[in-house]
């Protein structure tokens, strides 16, 4: 009598999708002679929290908070974790090559790379322009920025392009950061800030960046960016303004080895999805986040949010673990549970679930909604005790 070799479930990228489609998978009932063999890729050796990513800039949060290490979420969960990056992935023979040369057979695959940022969009950027997306980034810019605290330079420039929620989030901290050395601009192409966001939360970023004196450069397009300055376009009129610095924070790209698979795919290269999350014509492979293009079981576009990724990873999971065990896979509803952000120190903005806030009741709430999306209980507990006892610490040391 032959023995079943257990399926293999390959999750490539160990972001909000990943890394909880594979806390999902863990937790499932499955029977002994049917546990999975789950691996999880990511290039990187922790997970990234990335809706915090702007408390570093601030010293606010440390970056274990932020930024667990994958060994220490994964640990008893059976999941097994390789950091590496993916050269191809072969769709036929159900294989994905990494970098190094190994190679990953899978019964399942999730494709949850994310996004990149382009910086190839403008001359100059992919030399000067910061990207914010990463922990590697965060500490790029931390290094910049204190270098020009540290010059002789009277009055810092910051031009930040792109006013969607990580712009706008960034100038709030940025110009706290900075104080009365700081001169920071906002550039956007559109006609408003935050052109995706409810009303409440526009009109709240809108007074947080007058308070701050963020200049905000609507309806304006980037020419061009050097090493001391940037070319903006408004109405046909271009002008060069000196800068010190250069964040880029527009637009997401699909990682090319994605682009390039036979799948079906969108005009802006994600991968169409059924309603159950599976890749058409390839019922094996499982596409979320950023780098799907998803309609949901209420014909509603599900939006590339952190929020949709941590919901589709439950359903990923528990689609998987159905296709594995001969049930019924269930489609994917998207619940829309309200927007936050950050707008400086001890201030936030929440429109949602009928709820509107803002202020430091605001930046609570945030806080603690984050706090319980956190990945494993462990984690949750040790920086929940940090954010309860730290404030504390601070009071009787200064």
């Amino acid at each position: 009598m032959t023995t079943q070799q257990p399926a293999r479930i390959c999750i490539l990228g160990g972001g909000f999708g990943g890394l909880y489609t594979a806390l999902r998978l863990s937790q499932l009932p499955w029977e002994a002679s049917q546990k999975p063999e789950i691996v999880l890729v990511d290039k990187s050796d922790r997970f990234l929290f990335s809706p915090l990513l702007y408390e570093l800039l601030t010293g606010e949060l440390q970056t274990w908070e932020i930024a667990p290490p994958f060994v220490e979420i994964l640990a008893n969960t059976g999941v097994r974790c390789l950091q590496g990056e993916v050269a191809d992935i072969n769709t036929d023979e159900q294989r994905v090559s990494l970098l190094d040369g190994s190679e990953i057979p899978y019964d399942r695959l999730v494709l949850a790379l994310g996004g990149e940022t382009p910086l190839d969009m403008v001359p100059g950027a992919t030399s000067y322009a910061f990207p914010f997306r990463t922990v590697t980034d965060a500490y790029s810019l931390e290094q910049r920025l204190r270098m020009l605290e540290g010059s002789q330079i009277d009055k810092i420039r910051v031009a930040i392009v792109g006013a969607g929620y990580s712009g706008v989030e960034l100038a709030c901290k940025l110009s706290e950061r900075l104080k009365d050395r700081g001169r920071l601009r906002l550039v956007e192409l559109s006609d408003q800030i935050l052109r995706t966001s409810p009303e409440f939360n526009r009109t709240t970023a809108t007074k947080a960046l007058e308070a701050r004196g963020v200049w905000v450069d609507l309806e304006t397009k980037v020419e061009s960016i050097t090493s001391d300055a940037i070319a903006l376009e408004y109405k046909n009129q271009v002008d060069t303004i000196p800068v010190e610095l250069v964040i880029w924070t527009v637009g997401t790209r699909v990682n090319p080895v994605v682009q390039s698979l036979p799948l079906k795919h969108n005009g802006r290269n994600q991968i169409t999805t059924t309603t159950t999350l599976q890749a058409i014509d390839h019922p094996e492979i499982f596409a979320l986040g950023d780098l799907a293009d998803c309609i949901d079981a209420d014909g509603k576009q599900v939006p590339t949010t952190a929020q949709s990724a941590f919901q589709q990873a439950d359903y990923v999971g528990w689609n998987i673990w159905a296709s594995l065990t001969d049930r019924p896979l269930l489609p994917f509803r998207y619940q829309h549970l309200g927007e936050m952000m950050t707008l400086g120190t001890n201030s936030a903005t929440f429109a949602g679930l009928g709820i509107k806030l803002d202020g430091s009741l605001a930046y609570v709430a945030r806080r603690l909604a984050y706090l319980y999306r956190m990945p494993s209980l462990g984690h949750q507990l040790k920086v929940g005790l940090n954010w309860i006892t730290q404030p504390i610490v601070d009071s009787l040391t200064n």
